[in-house]
């Protein structure tokens, strides 16, 4: 059996830019896009917390250390520059995978600097 996973996530990004006549896509800083483990051209799950927004995309590098996240093309009706948003990638595995694999969680700050990684969330509590 396949199951589908959470591979990484970019935790409260800031939107930067939202370039409706650029190609379509979320053009991500290079370190950002390494620390996730992303890939450029690799779908992408973004969902807005300052809108509620919920859409899929692909990532594109943008400079590496610029902090740029720019949603592009008709995505950037759903991000306005300022906009916290969560970028999630996805995988499939199997059921061996599964037992032992550990996203990538990386943690990010009002100027899309990383705080800190993390591989696992914690559990909600009541």
């Amino acid at each position: 059996m396949q199951l589908t996973l959470l591979k990484c996530k970019l935790h409260r990004a800031t939107v930067t830019n939202s370039e409706l006549e650029y190609e379509g896509s979320c053009a991500i800083a290079q370190d950002l896009l390494d620390a996730a483990g992303i890939l450029p051209y690799e779908q992408i799950e973004i969902y807005n917390v300052t809108n509620g927004e919920r859409f899929t995309t692909y990532a594109i590098e943008a400079e590496r250390d610029s902090g740029i996240i720019s949603v592009n093309g008709a995505a950037a009706h759903k991000a306005d520059p300022g906009d916290i948003i969560i970028i999630c990638a996805y995988a499939r595995m199997d059921e061996t995978e599964v037992k032992t694999f550990k996203p990538s969680l990386v943690y990010l700050d009002e100027n899309n600097e990383i705080k800190s990684l993390g591989d696992r969330i914690a559990v909600q509590v009541a």
